[in-house]
C-alpha cells in the first residue's frame, strides 16, 4: 500500500456507486503510486456525459483546489468527457491537468504510419460532441464508435451498484470489432471512458492494435510529476 500523504496526483472523481473494478481509474489498487481521490458531489456520469457540465465547474475547481493544498502537483480526471473544462481547471488550478485520455491524440497520430489513423471508442458516441475533441485535440474526422445501449453504458451511465464484467467485456470487444471493420485505417485505439481501462487486453487482442487510455495517460503524466528514481541519485 502506497503512502497517501506522497500521492502528487490528484484524481477528481464523478459522484459515482457503480462498481471500482481493478483497473478501472477509480480504483487505488489500480495504481503502482500513491495517488488523492476528491469526489464531486452530484456530477454524476449521466449529468457529465449526457447533460451540461456547466452548473458542475466551480464544484470540480473546489475540489481540485484541496487536492493542490494537500500536496497534489498534477490533477487528472475519472470522465473522458471533462476535456471541455481542462483550460478552465489549468487556470484557476494553477498546476498541470489531465483530463480526458482523448487528450493523447495528436501524440498517437503523430506515431502512426502515413493513411492509419487513430479510432475512438467513447461511452456515448451520442453525446461526444465536435467541441469535447476539439478540447482534447483530436484530429478532425476521426472515426468515433460508441456503445451506446450496451449493458456496459447502462451500468455506468445508469450508475447502477453491480456490473457484468464479462457483459462488459463482450460489449467493448464487439464495438472495437466494429471500428476497426468500418475503418481499417485505424492504426491505434483510444478508449475516451476512465471504465474501460480493465477491457485494453481483451480489445487489444480482438483488434490487433495497440490501445491508449487514461492508464496510458496517467502513467506517463505522474512519471513527469514524480519521475522514477534508478539507483543512488
Amino acid at each position: 500500500m502506497h503512502n497517501n500523504d506522497d500521492a502528487r496526483l490528484g484524481i477528481l472523481m464523478l459522484d459515482t456507486k457503480f462498481p471500482r473494478i481493478l483497473g478501472d481509474v477509480g480504483n487505488p489498487n489500480t495504481w503502482p503510486f500513491a495517488v488523492k481521490y476528491a469526489v464531486v458531489e452530484g456530477a454524476t456520469p449521466e449529468a457529465i456525459v449526457c447533460d451540461d457540465v456547466e452548473p458542475f465547474v466551480q464544484a470540480f475547481v473546489a475540489a481540485g483546489q484541496e487536492l493542490v493544498a494537500s500536496g497534489c502537483s498534477g490533477i487528472a480526471t475519472t470522465c473522458g468527457f471533462l476535456s471541455l473544462i481542462r483550460p478552465r481547471l489549468a487556470a484557476e488550478l494553477g498546476v498541470p491537468v489531465a483530463a480526458s485520455a482523448l487528450e493523447q491524440s495528436a501524440q498517437i497520430q503523430s506515431m502512426l504510419p502515413p493513411g492509419q489513423t487513430i479510432g475512438v471508442l467513447t461511452i456515448s458516441a451520442r453525446t461526444l460532441t465536435p467541441a469535447h475533441l476539439t478540447a482534447a485535440g483530436v484530429p478532425q474526422g476521426v472515426p468515433v464508435q460508441g456503445t451506446d445501449g450496451s449493458s456496459f453504458s447502462q451500468a455506468i451511465l445508469g450508475n447502477q451498484p453491480t456490473l457484468d464484467v464479462p457483459a462488459a467485456r463482450a460489449d467493448l470487444v464487439r464495438a472495437a470489432h466494429t471500428l476497426v471493420t468500418d475503418h481499417p485505417d485505424v492504426g491505434a485505439i483510444i478508449l475516451e471512458c476512465t471504465n474501460m481501462v480493465p477491457y485494453a487486453v481483451a480489445i487489444a487482442a480482438a483488434t490487433q492494435r495497440p490501445v491508449f487510455s487514461i492508464y496510458s495517460y496517467l502513467m506517463w503524466f505522474h512519471e513527469g510529476l514524480q519521475p522514477s528514481q534508478f539507483g543512488t541519485p
